[in-house]
């Protein structure tokens, strides 16, 4: 632990313990669950009263994020879309997490509208519900309605959550870096997860940038009757408190009644799945939470979105990139498909290009064997996803969400029709992608990116050379090289030598016998002597450790 993290423990040394005790708890459940005696695992319980001993590893961190609350419920979330980082068990695991939170009281909620649109919520609002319709981690959702008659909801954040999540995120960024010293947890790179969440977090506790959201998307559909966006009040919204048109449909997820309300449940699966590509593939800013409860159908068979707080954005790089990793997988092309994983993902220095290359060739020999009509896209991306954890790749966060997304946009598609193929919807996507690369805008773009990276160098190498000159006539040019794994070996050398010489000293003092003498033998050639074989034999220990006693790389 650095000496930096100790103020920030002291602060909330409260919190600190809390977490301690719970993650204690969930450890000593798992050795009960592994080692203990069959009655001992019905001890420690969740409050749930679920016996957690009994549970798999997976049930116990998602219980154990539950119990830690609203942030770490989030966490769990925001992991969910990380199967890269956490593995496909404990992703499908999160992704039941859910924030059971009893809603903030009618007064508290009213204060804190006062508060951020400053004026009393009757003038505000012509009625407003005080009963919530929805009480989640980071805010609660009221029916209300404007004077001018317009029903409409209201979303409050909830009231001391700014300062919780703040303690809990300095935490979390405590603990990362001992937990990453743990050989267990340093493929779940720690560090990172909790800089993306931190990121994750902040957005979300700022409405104003979910209006924004709402408000882009409004704009990139504004000539698609097909598509229903609700509309934000940014008079009556902030950013703690958002004011949006109330979408009142049936969704997704209720197919019994879409059936019933005449829709063909096959053309409303492809057509949403159309609108989600669209945004995907067409716009570069898609809704990352495509679950049957965030859409709902309209009458005319026009789809509202909800829920604008999780966003994904591709730039027309990223896109091509995705457009040309599903072509892969669809075509049997491992070549290509390692080409492209190995230019989005970040990898380690000891990555074996060609093993990754088989099993991507396996891969895709498996998944490009279906027919397109009964493609499992799901189930491709998710062991395409497996194969790259085993490698330690990690995935960019847009990518890793997008996954997610057509994953769950397939699920979904499946539910209101078990015949749905994503990929069959992908197929015109894919060629437009491939015209528009072709186009003369496009190419237009890129030149003047590539002209302004030319003018960059130009302005900037004349000085760069005159510089290193003038270093070099004043006899201040260093050339600073990086010795990376030569310190054991040094080490090593170094306290082979000194055994060596002190052996060899010993040898003298013995055979001269220098005094004091213990009967016949030099007493410092003795200690001299036994210095040096302990010092040997330490060294024969470090170097058959490390497995390179006897190797030839």
């Amino acid at each position: 632990m650095k000496i930096s993290s100790i103020p920030q423990i002291y602060r909330n040394v409260n919190r600190w313990g809390e977490i301690l005790s719970v993650l204690s708890k969930y450890g000593l459940a798992t050795w009960i669950g592994r080692l203990g005696p069959d009655f001992a695992k019905d001890l420690l319980k969740a409050p749930g009263g679920t016996a957690i001993a009994r549970g798999s590893w997976e049930t116990r961190v998602r219980l154990a994020l539950i119990e830690l609350g609203p942030t770490f419920i989030k966490l769990g979330q925001v992991l969910s879309t990380r199967p890269d980082l956490v593995g496909i068990e404990l992703a499908n695991e999160l992704q039941a997490l859910q924030a059971d939170v009893p809603a903030d009281p009618p007064e508290v909620v009213r204060s804190r509208i006062e508060e951020e649109l400053g004026q009393p919520v009757e003038t505000l609002f012509a009625e407003f519900d005080d009963q919530a319709m929805a009480s989640a981690s980071i805010g609660q959702v009221h029916r209300a309605r404007l004077h001018s008659g317009q029903p409409v909801v209201v979303k409050v954040q909830r009231k001391g959550i700014e300062r919780k999540v703040a303690v809990d995120l300095e935490i979390l960024a405590g603990l990362a870096p001992m937990v990453e010293r743990l050989p267990e947890f340093k493929n779940y790179r720690p560090r990172a997860v909790v800089a993306e969440f931190q990121r994750t977090m902040r957005r979300e506790l700022d409405f104003a940038r979910e209006q924004r959201n709402m408000e882009q998307f409004a704009r990139d559909f504004r000539h698609n009757t097909m598509v229903r966006i609700p509309k934000a009040f940014p008079e009556l919204s902030t950013s703690r408190v958002l004011t949006m048109e109330l979408i009142d449909g049936v969704k997704l997820s209720e197919t019994d009644r879409i059936a019933a309300g005449g829709f063909d449940l096959a053309a409303m699966a492809r057509h949403g799945a159309n609108l989600y590509l669209e945004m995907i593939f067409l716009n570069g800013l898609y809704h990352a939470d495509p679950h049957p409860g965030n859409v709902v159908l309209l009458d005319g068979g026009v789809f509202g979105l909800l829920d604008y707080g999780m966003v994904g954005r591709l730039d027309e790089a990223m896109q091509e990139h995705i457009s040309q990793m599903l072509l892969a997988i669809v075509s049997q092309d491992g070549e290509m498909l390692t080409s492209v994983v190995t230019r989005i993902a970040a990898t380690p220095p000891e990555l074996d290009r060609a093993a990754l290359g088989v099993d991507l060739t396996d891969f895709v020999s498996h998944y490009g064997s279906q027919s397109l009509d009964q493609f499992d896209l799901g189930g491709a991306l998710g062991e395409m996803t497996e194969i790259l954890r085993r490698y330690n790749m990690l995935l960019p966060a847009n990518v890793a969400m997008l996954i997610k997304v057509l994953i769950t946009l397939e699920g979904t598609g499946r539910l209101m029709n078990p015949h749905f193929s994503l990929v069959e919807v992908l197929k015109p996507y894919q060629k437009k992608l491939f015209w528009r690369q072709l186009s003369p805008a496009r190419r237009m773009r890129r030149i003047r990116r590539l002209l302004g990276d030319i003018e960059h160098m130009i302005e900037v190498l004349p000085r760069g050379i005159v510089d290193i000159l003038e270093q070099v006539e004043s006899g201040r040019f260093d050339v600073h090289l990086d010795h990376r794994g030569l310190e054991p070996s040094v080490n090593r050398l170094v306290l082979g030598m000194l055994a060596s010489a002190l052996f060899l000293g010993a040898a003298v003092m013995l055979s001269r016998s220098v005094p004091p003498l213990i009967g016949q033998l030099s007493l410092p050639g003795s200690i001299a002597a036994g210095f040096s074989i302990a010092l040997s034999l330490r060294l024969w220990r470090a170097i058959s450790k490390s497995g390179h006693l006897d190797r030839h790389d």
